[in-house]
């Protein structure tokens, strides 16, 4: 399976930058009056009068929200994301379930298919990937399926290094096999990178531009985001967390990972959270262990770059991921960390759901974010206005 992308292609045409910027704002804070929009992005009030309006007739926002009264003058207002403006497809290969979801332009999660097995093999992927896609489409309009904008595939890369059953997927390309099977432009990420970005996009936590991201499945992976974007690197393995070096000659995965949890069990866990039953001694042990090595990795990448934030999240209880967060924080704060300051340690938003909602943001951003996939721009300082801001025959977008 290789890590090659489509070139960004969309149903509808290509969304300009300020289009992008006005979606993103929204997408973030919430609906957002006119006024609110032009000082957020330095654009004046005709141009993103006339963004809007556009937006509204291409069916992208919503302008049926309640007023809100402003200081002085009319009432103000709201503009929100058109939940039907937009349909995106993401699937998940998991360790032990795959899932489709179909995700709408609000972020929200209208369906959604499971296909559990004992090892992910390409061909039956690819197979639940088709028939499931199928049944998700099968309840749409013709006017919903013509929104759809492709679909996005949250996998680890190697799969063929996780043990002898999974030779198979060794040169392997479900992206190429996908976008051919379906007609549909098909993006490819690595699932912890795309766990990341949903956080980005979805989470319900306001995040600083510069952040260090750990998931925990049934082994690991994360991501590093840098000036408001997620850096993949030139090999797409930027903020590989789960293979970082700890002490003992092991990688991060290989201590801090629900299979690790697993193994000291001697049984699998179930994929329903409140299903989970955990011996307190085995979870205690479990937890210290996981919270040395993150602490040892999320220090070492901080160090190099000045992170002021550590997010922790997982296919897991959420009560199980606060009490890592916290032991994590506890042994970051034991560490000997001279000249460095140290971050915030705080739990991620999504759980299990954060790979399968990152997959359906990789044709999300491609078509609606500001600088494609997996970027959170940040806005101009009040009053300065962005390329493009004054009105050229009355219509700029």
């Amino acid at each position: 399976m290789t890590n090659a992308m489509p070139a960004a292609a969309v149903p509808q045409r290509l969304r300009s930058h300020n289009e992008r910027l006005i979606l993103w704002l929204i997408r973030r804070n919430g609906p957002m009056p006119r006024a609110a929009l032009a000082q957020a992005t330095g654009l004046s009030a005709q141009a993103v009068t006339n963004i809007t309006r556009e937006l509204i007739a291409d069916g992208l926002l919503d302008a049926g929200g309640e007023r809100q009264r402003g200081k002085v003058g009319q009432p103000l207002l709201p503009l929100a994301l058109a939940p039907d403006g937009a349909l995106f497809l993401g699937l998940k290969v998991g360790r032990r379930v795959a899932e489709l979801v179909l995700v709408d332009f609000a972020g929200q999660i209208r369906q959604m298919r499971a296909l559990p097995h004992a090892f992910p093999q390409p061909d039956a992927i690819r197979d639940f990937a088709v028939s499931a896609s199928a049944e998700l489409l099968a309840g749409l309009t013709e006017a919903q399926r013509a929104r759809l904008s492709g679909m996005g595939i949250a996998s680890p890369f190697y799969l063929w290094d996780w043990a002898r059953e999974m030779a198979p997927w060794r040169g392997r390309d479900l992206r190429q096999e996908l976008a051919q099977a379906l007609d549909l432009p098909v993006w490819l990420e690595n699932d912890g990178s795309c766990a990341c970005a949903a956080e980005m996009m979805f989470g319900t936590e306001e995040l600083p531009e510069d952040f260090l991201y750990f998931y925990l499945a049934h082994f690991g992976g994360g991501g590093v985001v840098l000036d408001g974007r997620l850096r993949l690197g030139p090999s797409r393995n930027a903020g590989a967390m789960g293979s970082f070096p700890v002490p003992g000659g092991q990688q991060l995965l290989d201590v801090a990972s629900v299979s690790t949890l697993e193994s000291r069990l001697g049984r699998e866990l179930p994929l329903e959270d409140e299903a989970w039953d955990l011996p307190p001694a085995t979870l205690r042990q479990w937890l210290d262990e996981s919270a040395r090595v993150l602490s040892h990795a999320a220090l070492g990448t901080v160090a190099a770059l000045d992170l002021p934030l550590v997010v922790i999240d997982g296919a897991m209880p959420a009560a199980l991921r606060d009490a890592l967060v916290a032991a994590t924080a506890e042994a970051l704060a034991g560490t000997r960390h001279h000249g460095v300051t140290l971050p915030e340690v705080r739990a991620g938003t999504l759980g299990r759901r954060a790979r399968t909602l990152g997959a359906a943001a990789l044709p999300l951003g491609a078509g609606f974010m500001p600088g494609g996939t997996f970027a959170a721009p940040r806005p101009p300082r009040l009053g300065q206005e962005t390329e493009g801001a004054q009105p050229r025959s009355g219509d700029d977008r």
